[in-house]
Parts: structure tokens; C-alpha cells; sequence
């Protein structure tokens, strides 16, 4: 039995292969791009094996034994909607010759030489590929991610698949793990991306805009969601939020997984990571029945020329926030509900601001979320269901008015307080922000008394 530290840096030399338990597949993962080495990281777990392919400390490819030509095919589709080239005959013509080298046993990892044969025909370019490979490897990791039982070996087989493009190890896995906290969100009726949803006969559909524009009648005969995604040309993720509240209601049913995909782990039930200045109880959407307002990102990872890694953000500049000491003695309004603790979300892309409203609003009757990363505030909101919520208007990743517009297209927040926060006092932001949505506007520099009054307006 091999311990895993996360901490550790591992010798190829030293550590070839091992057995474990309870596995940290991050910590594994982590220590084989740290180390820097050359190496193929070869892991089996029920029955499936996974395949991972790293290059000086950048992942160059990763498969597992669970249809690997269906995931080829799949993401081929998606591409295909941005490509003229892949057409369906291509495709066909791909699935032909893969079939009769797997019948002669003369190639490994038959999908990944499918596409260099696909840059060799020109169907598409290596760029095309590695976008196409990015995403293949990003599905493979986030079911890599969730191994809890298993075996694992490092073996030189590198030099035995061609290279195309090399992704960033670090992004790779913080990108899986933003989707699995996602799935986490309905993980109490959804276990696994490769159920199957039918429509209950013996229940009557609710007839919505949703149904009508996924037509769902038409398509549910034995797909799994992820393959329905693929089919309707949605993200995944998207389409699981919009037919979950069905699933509670009943109006849905999932069956499970059609083998092999029943071998793959399932999404496991463990605390995503918050950024909370209080602890607060953890809170799961299970007997919501409004659509998850779940949307995913397309971020570039790959290292190869013109397909570039996503603009860092340029660094904020340092707003300074107005701290009175005098106030520390006003009065909490007698309106104020003073037996419950009343959540406040904040989110802004700044920390000195995110650390002045916590520290301001340091009281028994308050519970204060911070999120710095504007892309994760929904789904935080739909987990903390706040009483207030705090948005920065001008933030790098996604503006206060596209996330106040976001939350309002929830009916669960339909009511909930908005407020602006911002250092601009011009009139058309106001009426901006109006349009939007929010509930109300303001300005920054503030003092404690500032802010606790305007909380106070709204939560009372």
C-alpha cells in the first residue's frame, strides 16, 4: 500500500506502480505533472482501465477502456456544427477503418490515431484537433476524478502515441472540478451523466416552453443525457439542470446507465469547496422544481500555436474602502428579525472590498458568503439561497449586469434583493441596472454605517 501526499514529489525511479484506497486521484495526478517526468499513468478500477499520457509535466492525451470510439464520435459531432469538413461521411469513412484495425488488433487507442488520420486527410487542422482532443480528455479526467478504489502503474509508452498539442494539467483538473460540483448540485436524483431519462406515461406532462423547445417527447427513447446533449446540441450540464425539476416532480425517470457505462464511477457525494467567511449548513435544490440555471464554460487549455491559454486577468486596482471606528455602536433596527441569521452573498472581484464587507458586517445576525470569481456566483446563490445579495458591476469574467439578469431568470430569486455595488454614480448605470433587474444601486467608497443602513433598508 503506497500512501498519496499531495505534498509529495515523486521519483519515476523510485515508484512504478501501486495499490490504494480511499484514492485522491488529484494528489496522484498532481504529483506526475509536478515531477515533471515523461510517463503514461495507467489506473484500473472496476474493471476499467484509464490511460493517462503526461509530457514534462502537461497532459498529451487521456482515454479509458469505456467506449472509446463513442466518445470520439460524439465530440466529432459537436465539432462538426463548426467544421464543413466533417461531414457524416467522413465520419462514416473514420468508423469503417477504425472497425477493421480493432478487428486486426493493430492499433492501441484506436481514437486518438483516428484523428491524427483525420489531420493527415485535412479534414481538419491540428489546431481543430487539439480543441477536439481538449474536450475528450476533459470528460476522461472528470470520471478519473471520482476513482475511489484502484490500482495504478507508470509505464514509458509515450513514445508510441504521435503528439499533437499538450494541456495544461492545472486547468485541466480545476475545470472537471467546477463540473462535478456542478453535477453535486442534483446529485440526490442524478448519479451518473450516462442515465437514461423517459417520460413517466403514468404521470401527466407538464406542457412548458422546455418541453416544447427540447422535445423531449421525440428524443427520450433510450439515450443516456449525455448522448441527448449531443443529439439536441447542448452542454450536458445545461440540459440535466433544465430536466431536473421533471425528475423530482416525477414527470421524468432515470434509468441507470446501460453497460459498459455502468462502470464508470459515480458522481460521489463529496463537500465542494466555498469561500465562506462563516460556515454555513450545506444546502442541496432537492425539492426545487425551478430549472437549474447552469451554464458551461469553453476555456482554452491547449499549448500549441493559435490556440492560446485564456487572457489572465489584469490585476485590480486598489479601491479604497472609507472604515469609521465611531460606528461600531449603532443600533440594529427593532424590525430587524434579530432570532434569524440572515445570509448575504457578495461577489466581487476585488478582496480588499470582499474582506471590508465581511469585516463590516461582523455580527451574530449575519452570515456573509464572498465569492471572488463572478462564473461561480450562480451556482453558490442557488446553494446559499441568500436573503441579500451584493453585486460588483464592473468585474473581468462576467459583469454585474449579466449575473443580476442571470439570477432574475431564476423564479427562486424572483424576489430577492439585488443591489449594485460600484464606484460609478452616473445615471445611465442606475437605469442599467434597473433594466436588469436590480433592486437597487450603491456607491463605493463606503463606511460601515453606509452599508449597514442600506442593508438594513433592504432586509427589514
Amino acid at each position: 500500500m503506497l500512501p498519496i501526499d499531495n505534498n509529495l514529489r515523486i521519483s519515476l525511479e523510485n515508484i512504478n506502480y501501486g495499490t490504494f484506497k480511499n484514492l485522491r486521484p488529484v494528489g496522484l495526478l498532481r504529483q506526475l505533472a509536478n515531477c515533471h517526468e515523461n510517463t503514461c499513468l495507467q489506473v484500473l478500477s472496476n474493471r476499467v482501465s484509464w490511460s493517462i499520457y503526461l509530457e514534462q509535466g502537461s497532459i498529451i492525451y487521456a482515454t479509458n477502456s469505456v467506449e472509446p470510439l463513442d466518445r470520439l464520435e460524439r465530440h466529432l459531432r459537436r465539432l462538426a456544427v463548426q467544421i464543413p469538413t466533417l461531414s457524416s461521411e467522413v465520419c462514416l469513412q473514420l468508423r469503417l477503418m477504425l472497425a477493421e484495425n480493432s478487428h486486426n488488433q493493430i492499433v492501441e487507442h484506436q481514437e486518438y490515431q483516428g484523428i491524427h488520420w483525420l489531420i493527415e486527410q485535412q479534414y481538419f487542422s491540428v489546431e481543430e484537433a487539439a480543441l477536439l482532443i481538449q474536450e475528450m480528455v476533459k470528460e476522461t479526467i472528470e470520471s478519473f476524478l471520482l476513482i475511489q478504489q484502484g490500482s495504478y502503474e507508470l509505464t514509458n509508452q509515450l513514445h508510441t502515441i504521435p503528439k499533437i498539442c499538450r494541456l495544461n494539467v492545472t486547468k485541466i483538473i480545476k475545470i472537471c472540478q467546477e463540473r462535478l460540483q456542478l453535477w453535486r448540485l442534483m446529485e440526490t436524483k442524478i448519479s451518473s451523466p450516462y442515465q437514461r431519462p423517459y417520460l413517466c406515461h403514468t404521470i401527466p406532462i407538464t406542457k412548458t416552453n422546455l418541453i416544447d423547445e427540447l422535445d423531449l417527447t421525440h428524443w427520450m427513447k433510450g439515450f443516456s443525457i449525455r448522448h441527448l446533449a449531443v443529439i439536441t446540441n447542448r452542454d450536458e450540464l445545461e440540459l440535466a439542470g433544465n430536466i431536473y425539476p421533471y425528475i423530482v416532480r416525477g414527470e421524468i425517470i432515470l434509468h441507470e446507465p446501460d453497460p459498459p457505462f455502468d462502470k464508470l464511477p459515480k458522481i460521489v457525494a463529496d463537500k465542494p469547496e466555498t469561500k465562506s467567511v462563516f460556515t454555513h449548513p450545506e444546502t442541496y435544490p432537492v425539492t426545487n422544481t425551478t430549472p437549474l440555471v447552469i451554464k458551461a464554460e469553453n476555456k482554452q487549455l491547449v499549448e500549441i500555436p493559435q490556440v492560446y491559454e485564456p487572457p489572465q486577468q489584469e490585476p485590480q486596482s486598489t479601491t479604497t474602502v472609507e472604515n469609521s471606528d465611531s460606528d461600531h455602536d449603532l443600533i440594529i433596527p427593532l424590525e430587524l428579525d434579530r432570532q434569524k441569521v440572515h445570509t448575504i452573498v457578495s461577489v466581487d472581484d476585488s478582496p480588499i472590498i470582499l474582506q471590508q464587507i465581511s469585516h463590516f458586517l461582523k455580527d451574530d445576525i449575519f452570515s456573509v458568503v464572498t465569492i471572488n470569481e463572478p462564473v461561480k456566483a450562480p451556482i453558490s446563490i442557488i446553494r446559499y439561497r441568500p436573503d441579500l445579495i451584493l453585486l460588483d458591476l464592473n468585474m473581468a469574467e462576467m459583469d454585474g449586469y449579466e449575473l443580476c439578469q442571470l439570477i432574475r431568470n431564476n423564479s427562486m430569486f424572483k424576489n430577492t434583493p439585488i443591489v449594485m455595488v460600484t464606484a460609478n454614480k452616473g445615471i445611465i448605470n442606475r437605469v442599467k441596472a434597473k433594466m436588469v433587474g436590480a433592486s437597487g444601486f450603491f456607491t463605493k467608497p463606503f463606511s460601515r454605517v453606509d452599508l449597514l443602513k442600506m442593508v438594513f433598508t433592504y432586509l427589514t
